[in-house]
């Protein structure tokens, strides 16, 4: 039952527990010293979720789905060319809702393109596959030969001067189970860390490096042309959102190397406690696949992880990549 483990009816974790927000724990949240397990309300996401809970859309319907972040969109169809007014819209309430879901949306990969453009720019990924006519959309397709390498917690193409603004991404064949894509609001991470991590991470920068994800991709004896092509960024441990002004947790495993001007080993013990924050449920949103499902992601507010528990059946996705500003 969910109420056996409340520390309030358990005499060992009640007698454990320490409220202490001195010990770096978040108000209204108690800890298991002997696990450094801490349990309790996540305060902080009250204000964000109370924000987004009566959306009010005039072309679009908006369905809510997470606390702080992930709403399902209906009543347009992405395969034709919609007015500004609901490309506006749509715009919104991926600032709001930072996830949108669009069901049910058989759209070919000019239609997917055409739609991506509506937000600006699209990139050309120089490592993964893209679509044979349509190289602006990378081309995902994992089964019994290709495996997905895409379960860990990240933001796409930190290693770019200027990642991305967000990715449009659209089911084409998914398996029976499994294969869902998990969402963490970096916001939310933000938010729930404690005032003395707040204040050593601030004005940190971080280097990312591609190499660290794609050096397996790298054809033999081309490492210093594709050096040369994409050096390391540096970009801000905490960024600003450009739009929002909400202040995010920037740094994950699959792309950051180390802290510029800290110690290796310490700068990765860091980088690793801020990217775990990505682990908190309460932070996430997770979508569950089905063919035609079409979704939206800010990728700068969230980070993302494509559960790799689907082998041996077919997952194919094509995905469009939105160029972005430089991270402040």
């Amino acid at each position: 039952m969910e109420g056996d483990g409340d520390v309030a009816s358990n005499g060992g974790p009640e007698q454990a527990g320490t409220s202490d927000p001195a010990a770096g724990i978040a108000p209204g949240r108690v800890r298991i010293d002997q696990y450094g397990l801490d349990l309790g309300p996540w305060l902080h996401l009250a204000e964000e979720r109370s924000r987004l809970a009566c959306p009010s859309f005039a072309h679009i319907s908006v369905a809510p789905q997470g606390a702080t972040l992930g709403a399902e969109v209906s009543g347009v169809d992405l395969g034709t060319e919609l007015p500004d007014e609901v490309v506006a819209e749509i715009r919104q309430a991926l600032l709001d809702y930072k996830i949108l879901v669009f069901r049910d949306q058989p759209i070919t990969p000019a239609q997917h393109v055409a739609f991506a453009r509506r937000f600006g720019d699209l990139e050309i990924h120089p490592f993964i596959t893209g679509n044979a006519e349509h190289p602006e959309l990378v081309r995902f397709e994992k089964g019994v030969d290709t495996g997905g390498f895409e379960n860990g917690w990240h933001h796409d193409v930190t290693w770019r001067e200027v990642p991305s603004m967000g990715a449009i991404l659209h089911a084409i064949q998914v398996p029976v189970t499994g294969g869902d894509t998990l969402f963490c609001d970096m916001g939310a991470a933000y938010g729930g860390l404690d005032g003395d991590t707040k204040e050593r991470i601030d004005g940190l920068f971080a280097i990312h490096d591609f190499m660290l994800a794609f050096a397996h991709q790298v054809p033999d004896g081309k490492q210093e042309e594709f050096r040369a092509r994409y050096p390391q960024a540096r970009h801000p441990v905490v960024c600003t959102h450009p739009e929002t002004g909400r202040k995010l947790i920037f740094v994950n495993c699959y792309f950051t190397s180390h802290i510029d001007g800290m110690e290796t080993g310490e700068g990765v013990e860091l980088i690793r406690h801020l990217a775990d924050q990505a682990k908190v449920v309460e932070y996430q949103f997770r979508v569950r696949w089905a063919p035609d499902t079409v979704v939206f992601w800010d990728n700068r507010s969230v980070q993302h992880y494509a559960a790799s528990d689907y082998y041996p059946d077919i997952r194919i996705m094509e995905r469009a990549s939105i160029v972005g500003t430089r991270p402040a």
